[in-house]
């Protein structure tokens, strides 16, 4: 999808709460929100709209709150510019509409994303083991500093709870009803959600891998800069199960013909740093099928983004992997 001049006008609009007026400013990408990058006097800065629907500017501000503790406790994380008023984000009505839209801006980070960098080394396998005990020992650092926190009685953002995941209202959607599944395939991602609700039911939240997860820790949201790798886009950023981002990191690598080393490294890396028992491990499957069956949900509340056209293989993939998981 790209950006509209009405859109960057909008941008570029809100730069003198910032006071970065007259900056240069360059559309990057449209997701869950719109993304420009900002430079002015030699600095750079993302500036986000975000997505009118998926956050409340006081979850919005929860999300900061969260990230400014992890960056305390020495985690690369993005740090956000606030406004010239000390605030991290400002609302805006986008003109001719009654949509109001926050906006927030984070110092840029240089660097290449991880993806990029490991798709130009595709056929190293040490390369690729070796980026995935890093994004362990990443996942690691994450999950001790949120299992220790306490969050502000003012604290709020979502839950990827059994509820948030599979129940009547899931965050990403109700993914055994899109209107583009036959009914052999509705009917075995309905058994699925049921699959997944009693499992998680059974397992509880246990304190040691349930706290915030960043629920979207991947390689596209690493960045290889100067300092070693910075973690970007904590907009999914929830409480949940740790095996859920362990999962995320691993779902685009589940066909790769060295997952096995892949899948080892990566619980290598968070075990150097952090306890994680074979019975946490053994959940990592099942989280596996959640984010294959998540994901049409995602794709389908989000037509504007123009990905429909691929949920007809996605739902064939994510059929394929119930059945996979069910045959286990």
């Amino acid at each position: 999808m790209q950006i509209d001049n009405d859109l960057l006008e909008f941008a570029r609009q809100t730069l003198p709460e910032w006071s970065l007026e007259g900056a240069q400013i360059e559309p990057i990408t449209v997701s869950e929100n719109v993304t420009f990058r900002v430079d002015k006097d030699g600095l750079s800065y993302v500036l986000r709209i975000h997505r009118s629907w998926y956050h409340t500017l006081e979850e919005l501000e929860s999300g900061l709150i969260w990230t400014d503790a992890l960056r305390a406790s020495g985690i690369d994380v993005p740090e956000p510019l606030l406004t010239t008023a000390g605030k991290g984000f400002v609302t805006r009505t986008l003109p001719g509409t009654l949509e109001s839209r926050n906006i927030g801006a984070l110092k840029w980070v240089e660097g290449d994303v991880l993806a990029e960098v490991i798709r130009r080394d595709a056929n190293d396998t040490d390369a690729l083991c070796r980026y995935f005990r890093q994004l362990g020992a990443i996942a690691a650092s994450i999950h001790a500093q949120a299992t220790d926190w306490n969050a502000p009685p003012n604290f709020k953002r979502h839950a990827f709870d059994a509820a948030g995941l599979v129940g009547e209202h899931p965050f990403w959607g109700r993914f055994w009803e899109i209107p583009q599944l036959r009914s052999k395939q509705a009917d075995l991602l309905r058994q699925a959600r049921e699959v997944i609700a009693d499992t998680l039911d059974r397992y509880g939240q246990p304190r040691e891998t349930y706290s915030m997860i960043h629920a979207d820790l991947h390689m596209h949201n690493l960045v290889l800069s100067s300092h070693g790798l910075h973690i970007i886009d904590f907009d999914d950023a929830g409480f949940g199960w740790h095996q859920f981002d362990l999962a995320v990191a691993l779902h685009e690598y589940l066909e790769h013909k060295a997952y096995p080393e892949i899948l080892a490294a990566l619980l290598d890396g968070y075990r150097a740093h952090r306890s994680f028992d074979s019975e946490a491990a053994k959940l990592i499957p099942l989280f596996l099928l959640v984010r294959s069956v998540m994901a049409l949900g995602w794709v389908h509340q989000r037509p504007e983004l123009g990905q429909e056209k691929y949920i007809p293989e996605m739902i064939e993939h994510a059929c394929r992997h119930v059945r996979r998981f069910l045959d286990a």
